[in-house]
């Protein structure tokens, strides 16, 4: 059976509900990694003597191979009951995208003008004051770049996560594999790469929305 009439014949049912897993999955996990990444990289311009050990573990995080932290986080939930399943795979695409979310709002609070802050505190503005009313609508548009950056790596990566019974669009890739069906493992990783355009797309537009008008090019 070619890639044509392999994807007529898809149970597009199927598909969608596995789609709507990956989509759960993955944003489940990186709104978590935003409400934590975000918070750090704030934290990292108030004690910049921090930064470089808070980057260089959530690098070292990043570094290793996918399959192998599902492997060991599989032990640690199974004390729970919770060894398979969704919590393992959000816990690790979590991981995984705190490293771009919390550099880019570092990188982005840090690229801002000194002399914006230092106007920003000539009229009276608290710290907290300044972090919400000027310097976080600025960074917005470099701590979303950070965001397009781990929902598109970890769209991927969470393909892995059929292998744990997470569910999401890897199972489509991991049932062809067991059948040594090409045709189907084909459709699998184009419905992934579709779904991470999409998701880029979308992040894109959200980005260029939030932006500043100031700041548009």
């Amino acid at each position: 059976m070619n890639f044509i009439d392999t994807f007529s014949l898809l149970d597009w049912s199927q598909v969608l509900h596995l789609t709507g897993q990956h989509i759960a999955l993955v944003g489940v996990a990186v709104s978590l990694a935003i409400l934590v990444g975000v918070p750090l990289g704030i934290l990292m311009t108030r004690f910049p003597a921090a930064a470089g050990v808070m980057q260089a573990s959530a690098t070292v995080l990043l570094t290793i191979p996918s399959i192998a932290l599902f492997g060991l986080l599989l032990p640690f939930y199974s004390k729970f009951g919770q060894g398979l399943g969704p919590l393992p795979a959000i816990t690790a695409v979590f991981l995984y995208s705190l490293l771009p979310i919390m550099r880019n709002t570092y990188l982005a609070l840090t690229g801002v003008e000194p002399g914006i802050r230092e106007a920003a505190r000539g009229i009276g503005m608290t710290f907290g004051q300044r972090l919400r009313m000027v310097e976080l609508p600025i960074a917005v548009p470099v701590i979303l770049a950070g965001v397009r950056t781990a929902v598109v790596m970890n769209i991927g990566v969470m393909t892995i996560a059929a292998t744990i019974g997470a569910g999401g669009l890897g199972v489509l890739i991991l049932t062809s594999i067991s059948r040594s069906d090409m045709s189907m493992l084909i459709v699998g990783a184009v419905l992934v790469s579709v779904l991470a355009i999409i998701a880029d797309l979308a992040l894109q537009w959200l980005q260029r929305a939030l932006t500043p008008k100031g700041l548009l090019k």
